[in-house]
């Protein structure tokens, strides 16, 4: 199966290849859980792009090297074409954010540019095609089963199930789990056995779960399969008809319950996530991956580790190295990636420097791997859009470094409940001023929250591990966020919105595209 997928990655790049002979095209891999922003980037990146926006270190921009930009015709018909229009309008017009992503859909940025290299301006041609594609951040978390058998699978699920975090949400599948073998035992004495119905009620109740895991630990956790979180088309369809058994009813029988849902299993790899890998993943030259560490880090050190953990396996499936062009014929690789921390409008700056050591920590596990593979990375702390704006309070004789911003309608803070219209101050708070401090109270906590079975007291109270009230062992004091709106705008004489504002855009796309643009 390996082979066959690789033959079949082969002759996609090899059409790449051919395609580029008259427009050479780059493919941005733009990666992220759900909410970590991907959305928000792709548009606010076009956007400042094509309306000639505020990008000092983005040089090739900023030099005027860039004769014109504009979105054209995407090469895969079969793929929806990005909604830039409508998000620009949902950020500058309703100033709202853009609705999650809820399917895969494309854009294509043409651009025009002059090389500062002689020799490439005699021999290259002046026109690059970026290609950028959006998926739902739920789809992320299926590359993750690719190397797993169905037996593997399950005892990975139940694993977690266990865990203290999740046996709130995981009680009534795991009981439902505990009484299968005994349904099969029934049914196997019955004049015609049942196994689909069993099949679809274990289904339901594991998917039922995970939405519940899912709603509680957010975008971190490593739920997988992705699709029974976000099924898009599939919705109700036999493919998302399986879920893990006990080992207990492991079976080398052809008609069991067990080989029914290894075949799915199987089925929902090769038909599901292996197209989507291959399509997209395998194809790649660069790529950002997008994280809200500062949601993780108000959360509390066992979500901070969970978020690692999530991360470094996602990026395993992953295709970095060294460029080759020889070799990129055939097996594109990555040999650029940025790791980003989002959202650096919810902190003052003097924090910024603070959040893209805990960042450059958190992926050390899965940046070790990219600089064994020959391929470069980096790490910046962003925000695609700036919501707020810098101020000093004083309070109480004390000056504090504060953000000013609208917070969205029916958010609150204390007594404080937003009504979408009025600005706010607010004091975030600091992170830490020696980042590893996070991670020493990090491994002392995890000993304590990710125990066996045999801790009697958890097994008594599974709630009892609370993730905010163990945000003082990171912080002082904890961070304080609302979610602001996207900032007013003023309109040019033809009534375009300007740029939008950012942080650190400029030299995140310098970063992705800068050599490319030479």
């Amino acid at each position: 199966m390996k082979v066959l997928e690789e033959i079949r990655i082969a002759t996609a790049n090899l059409a790449d290849f051919a395609s580029d002979m008259t427009e050479p095209s780059i493919r941005l891999g733009v990666t992220g859980l759900a909410r970590a922003g991907k959305t928000i980037f792709i548009s606010s990146s076009l956007h400042n792009i094509i309306h000639g926006g505020r990008l000092p270190r983005f040089e090739a921009h900023a030099t005027g090297r860039i004769g014109s930009a504009e979105i054209s015709p995407q090469p895969d018909n079969l793929t929806p074409r990005f909604r830039y229009e409508d998000h620009i309008a949902d950020l500058t017009d309703h100033r709202v954010w853009p609705s999650s992503t809820s399917r895969t859909s494309q854009v294509r940025l043409s651009l025009r540019y002059q090389s500062r290299d002689t020799l490439k301006r005699t021999f290259r041609s002046d026109r690059l095609a970026l290609d950028i594609v959006d998926y739902p951040g739920e789809w992320l978390l299926d590359l993750t089963l690719m190397d797993h058998s169905f037996r593997s699978w399950s005892e990975r699920s139940f694993r977690q199930a266990s865990q203290p975090l999740y046996r709130p949400y995981s009680k009534e599948w795991i009981h439902f789990s505990d009484g299968i073998e005994a349904m099969v035992e029934e049914e196997e004495r019955g004049d015609e056995p049942l196994l689909e119905t069993i099949a679809r009620q274990t289904a339901s109740n594991f998917t039922a779960y995970l939405l519940k895991a899912k709603q509680a630990r957010g975008a971190y956790a490593l739920l997988t399969p992705g699709r029974f979180l976000m099924p898009g088309d599939l919705q109700d369809s036999p493919a998302l008809t399986f879920a893990p058994l006990p080992d207990s009813l492991y079976s080398k029988d052809r008609k069991s319950l067990w080989a029914m849902m290894e075949r799915r299993f199987e089925a929902y790899k090769s038909s599901i996530v292996q197209p989507f890998y291959r399509d997209h993943f395998a194809r790649l030259d660069r790529q950002i991956v997008l994280i809200d560490l500062l949601a993780a880090l108000n959360e509390g050190p066992e979500t901070l580790a969970e978020l690692e953990d999530t991360i470094t396996e996602i990026l395993r499936a992953f295709r970095p190295g060294s460029h080759f062009w020889l070799r990129n014929l055939v097996s594109r690789r990555i040999d650029k990636i940025l790791f980003a921390a989002t959202k650096a409008d919810h902190l003052h700056h003097t924090s910024h420097d603070r959040l893209e050591h805990i960042l450059s920590r958190l992926v050390e596990r899965a940046a070790k791997r990219v600089e064994a593979s020959g391929a470069d990375y980096e790490t910046m702390a962003i925000a695609a859009v700036r919501a707020t704006r810098e101020a000093t309070l004083t309070v109480e004789g004390e000056e504090l470094p504060s953000l000013i911003g609208i917070p969205m309608k029916g958010e609150s803070l204390g007594e404080d409940e937003f009504d979408g219209e009025t600005e706010f101050a607010l004091f975030p708070g600091d992170l830490p001023k020696n980042p590893e401090s996070v991670f020493k109270h990090l491994e002392s906590v995890s000993e304590a929250t990710y125990t066996t079975k045999a801790d009697s007291t958890l097994e008594q109270d599974p709630t009892r591990v609370d993730s905010k009230s163990q945000q003082q062992s990171l912080f002082e004091d904890p961070l304080c966020f609302v979610r602001f709106r996207p900032p007013e705008l003023d309109k040019d004489a033809n009534g375009v919105a300007r740029s939008l504002p950012h942080i650190r855009l400029d030299r995140a796309l310098d970063y992705l595209l800068g050599d490319i643009l030479k």
